[in-house]
């Protein structure tokens, strides 16, 4: 059997000298980073369901959404690293075995402590599984393009779960119960994990460098998960707010305590020199503001629709299909265009291309909207943008680092999107805020500031390095 590599054919000789399949690893990766974004957005939709089930209270449900994303980006780094140090087919492994298990322990959940217990350990294995679905591309597929390929794939296909996020929640939560917005995990897990066990080659890594940067991680675990948690907090309490300050604060001690840690550690958790080369400090620091502008994309106008059009969970779910069909179009056209043209000029077009989209939603963003006059059009034009966007930025995010370190850079490319996301959410939150009772302004607000972040992002990639021919 012949599986396509860079610039030609491989065939079963991977098998015989124990590499892994590049169509197993491009599978793998791509259906769990579908389940890690999937249930981020697919919870929200079943709060309402959750809430009258188990009785929850509003602290409960919050934290029903807290306790995933602040477990899932503080253990990033740790998990790509780890999976480096132990092999990624073993730490794909456990990262679907707890996210599958904990999945259908919160699916039988009973009370909330049990519910909120489990979305933690959700979260802490998707963030294990999350680094390792890049590193398993990045370390499978050299640099080139069939890596390109792969890497688009991967983001469509991850982009892809946050979008139908809400549609998958609402089909579910109507017609059979909230549980299932969990418990549909458990046979994908499975699934998933009978390829991973047949057709993934698991690494034996050096035995000198089978040893964990503890201090390290606590550090960085700690200062990712309260910046989260800090930022989530100024939603409510603002800036200035000790209730906001307090962590923040605390955060930036620890993280700075992480940098000086890894400076003089023998074999740290991140080699600092990593953000030497430019197109990793540069790739990673535009995937950053870009995430923040991304997320108005789905938050916002999942909101709109529900709050202002006052379609149904199940309809506002339908309505995102034509932008998750301009993500996998923009996705699998980047791939082709970078191979013909400077991946940076794709880039930049990408990004000028979602900020107008930005711009014209904000335009046509009204109490008396319509789908076809105030969401197909302008949400075709964003969704495509980010689509050409996103592949070439991960791609120079990952460039030019050792095969050793791919989960490392896999995990700093996956907190960046977290971190980037969480700052986004509340600034654009809080500009929407602005216009009060006025919903649809404010949502048209927060679209306008979302073009002016998106166009800050594109500016970044000229700066990044010529990419190699």
């Amino acid at each position: 059997m012949t599986t396509i590599q860079e610039g030609g054919a491989v065939d079963a000789g991977d098998r015989r000298t124990g590499g892994t399949p590049p169509w197993a690893a491009l599978l793998a990766a791509s259906i769990g980073q579908f389940l890690v974004v999937l249930d981020i957005s697919v919870v929200n939709v079943a709060l309402p369901g959750m809430r009258a089930g188990l009785g929850l209270g509003a602290t409960s449900l919050q934290w029903v959404v807290n306790a995933y994303s602040l477990a899932f980006a503080g253990f990033l780094l740790l998990g790509g690293r780890a999976a480096d140090l132990f092999g990624r087919k073993r730490v794909f492994v456990t990262g679907l075995g707890l996210f599958t298990a904990a999945s259908l322990a919160g699916g039988l959940a009973q009370d909330a402590g049990m519910l909120i217990g489990a979305r933690a350990v959700q979260g802490l294995g998707a963030a294990i599984l999350a680094p390792v679905t890049l590193s398993l591309i990045t370390g499978t597929f050299p640099e080139g393009p069939a890596r390109t390929r792969a890497i688009a794939m991967w983001t469509a296909v991850g982009t892809a779960g946050g979008a139908t996020g809400g549609l998958v929640g609402g089909l579910l939560t109507d017609y059979l119960s909230w549980r299932w917005v969990l418990l549909i995990n458990v046979p994908i897990g499975v699934a998933v994990a009978v390829i991973a066990g047949r057709w993934l080659r698991d690494e034996r890594p050096d035995a000198d460098r089978q040893r964990l940067d503890l201090p390290g991680a606590a550090l960085v675990t700690g200062g990712v998960g309260l910046l989260a948690f800090g930022i989530g907090r100024t939603e409510h309490h603002g800036w200035t707010s000790p209730d906001s300050l307090v962590p923040l604060v605390a955060a930036i001690v620890l993280l700075a305590l992480f940098v000086a840690v890894e400076a003089r550690t023998a074999q740290p958790l991140v080699q600092l020199r990593l953000f030497r080369l430019r197109s990793v400090a540069v790739g990673n620091l535009a995937t950053l503001v870009s995430t923040m502008a991304g997320f108005a994309l789905w938050y916002f106008l999942s909101l709109y629709m529900q709050n202002v059009l006052h379609y149904s969970a199940v309809r506002t779910g339908v309505s995102f299909l034509p932008h998750t069909a301009g993500i996998i179009v923009g996705s699998r056209l980047a791939p082709t265009l970078m191979a013909r043209m400077d991946a940076r000029l794709l880039a930049a077009g990408g990004g000028l291309m979602a900020a107008a989209g930005f711009a014209w939603q904000s335009a046509v963003l009204d109490a008396g909207g319509t789908f076809a006059g105030s969401i197909l059009g302008p949400g075709i034009v964003m969704a495509t943008g980010f689509g050409l966007l996103m592949t070439p930025l991960v791609e120079a995010s990952t460039a030019g680092a050792d095969r050793a370190e791919a989960g490392a850079v896999a995990g700093v490319v996956n907190t960046s999107r977290t971190i980037g996301g969480a700052i986004g959410l509340t600034i654009l939150a809080t500009a929407a805020a602005r216009s009060g009772s006025d919903l649809a302004g404010g949502y048209s607000t927060a679209f306008l500031v979302a073009a002016v972040i998106t166009a800050a992002g594109t500016a970044l990639v000229a700066f990044l390095p010529r990419p190699r021919r």
